[in-house]
């Protein structure tokens, strides 16, 4: 047990403080694994700072266990695809798209109910990831793709947990972090399972028209659609349903615009530098944005989808590969990406709703005329 979690709350503390601290915590972890991951030459740094950012917790346990879900299903989903694209019906269309729906209903019914939430939403993301990936490069080494993406993936857990133990012993004895709720499982859902199928329904038949039409930004796309399905299981019913993930939808929308306004910004700045002024500026770039961007998420007001997405796109776009070669592109692909998932999320989602309430008026008509009901 950490040091953190025997502190005792002083109640004359801020309240602010253990905000204030979480963000400091963010900003290191994702500097850190900046720095891991150029260090071992990954290929997509912003991965690894992605992960730095949302594995942390304010406790080391909480964090080590976020962060070995994450390992587990982005390892789970790698090797899924990979059995998929090597098969010999790897290059069949349909067979992509049966599978894609497959993975990624079972993979929100995981998220969703599960205990073990964080672990089934990385399965079916990086098998998301993987796949729309060779559809739009075939010519794409997806055991390359696999291996890169584990190696960034634990570049960021390690700068977390790193992170994550140093401010145990330090900050967080001061400021101890507000525990989270122990994850609990729900049961059998058979309405959360209805949810994920028309999610996986949505990713098949974005893949479906991919088929039909060159659509930009399919791999965002497909991040889209169920990173704003993961919505609470009393949520997932009908119309409710619909208004839930809609919502997510425009803060998705609404935190990717303002966190790639800013990042445009200093990537506008920073292009009148070279060297390590560049970098430096852009690092502090990317520390005012996670910053920003967590305050915003952990606050009361209800709209914390916003922050997360505020400071993904500035991490998109100012976490670059290589310093000289940094560019707004990624930030545009992925706010298309956002459009693309909306206009074929949308439809499906108006469908279900519909059939939900045709089905909700037939159902008490035949309660009425059952004796004996209750």
């Amino acid at each position: 047990m950490s040091s953190a979690s025997l502190a005792a709350p002083d109640p004359d503390a801020d309240p602010l403080a253990p905000r204030l601290v979480d963000e400091a915590e963010c900003v290191a972890s994702v500097l850190l694994a900046i720095l891991v991951a150029h260090h071992i030459g990954a290929t997509h740094v912003s991965w690894a700072a992605f992960t730095g950012y949302m594995v942390m917790r304010g406790y080391p346990l909480e964090t080590l266990r976020r962060a070995l879900l994450r390992i587990i299903g982005t390892a789970l989903g790698a090797l899924a695809c990979l059995a998929v694209l090597e098969s010999p019906l790897g290059g069949n269309m349909v067979v992509l798209a049966m599978a894609m729906a497959l993975a990624g209903t079972v993979s929100l019914y995981g998220a969703i109910t599960g205990r073990h939430a964080y672990a089934w939403l990385f399965l079916g993301l990086t098998f998301a990831m993987m796949l729309y990936d060779r559809v739009a490069m075939p010519l794409a080494d997806p055991r390359a793709f696999a291996v890169m993406r584990m190696i960034e993936t634990l570049a960021g857990t390690a700068a977390c947990m790193a992170v994550s133990l140093a401010s145990a012993w330090t900050l967080r004895r001061r400021w101890p972090a507000i525990r989270a709720p122990k994850p609990q499982g729900v049961g059998w859902r058979p309405d959360a399972l209805l949810h994920g199928a028309r999610g996986g329904l949505a990713l098949a038949l974005l893949l479906g028209l991919a088929t039909l039409w060159d659509l930009p930004s399919l791999v965002s796309g497909a991040i889209t659609i169920m990173a704003v399905m993961l919505i609470p299981v009393t949520a997932v019913d009908g119309p409710n349903g619909l208004r839930q993930v809609s919502r997510r939808l425009w803060y998705r929308l609404l935190g990717c615009l303002a966190g790639g306004a800013l990042a445009a910004l200093v990537l506008g700045l920073a292009a009148l530098l070279h060297g390590p002024a560049r970098a430096a500026l852009m690092l502090a770039g990317t520390a005012m944005g996670v910053a920003l961007g967590r305050h915003l998420e952990n606050g009361n007001h209800g709209r914390g989808y916003v922050g997360t997405q505020f400071t993904l796109a500035v991490l998109v776009v100012l976490v670059p590969d290589s310093w000289e070669a940094a560019h707004i592109a990624p930030g545009f692909d992925r706010l298309v990406g956002i459009l693309v998932g909306m206009a074929v999320l949308e439809p499906v989602l108006l469908l279900g709703a519909a059939l939900s309430r045709v089905r909700t008026a037939v159902v008490p008509a035949n309660q009425r005329s059952e004796a004996g009901g209750v």
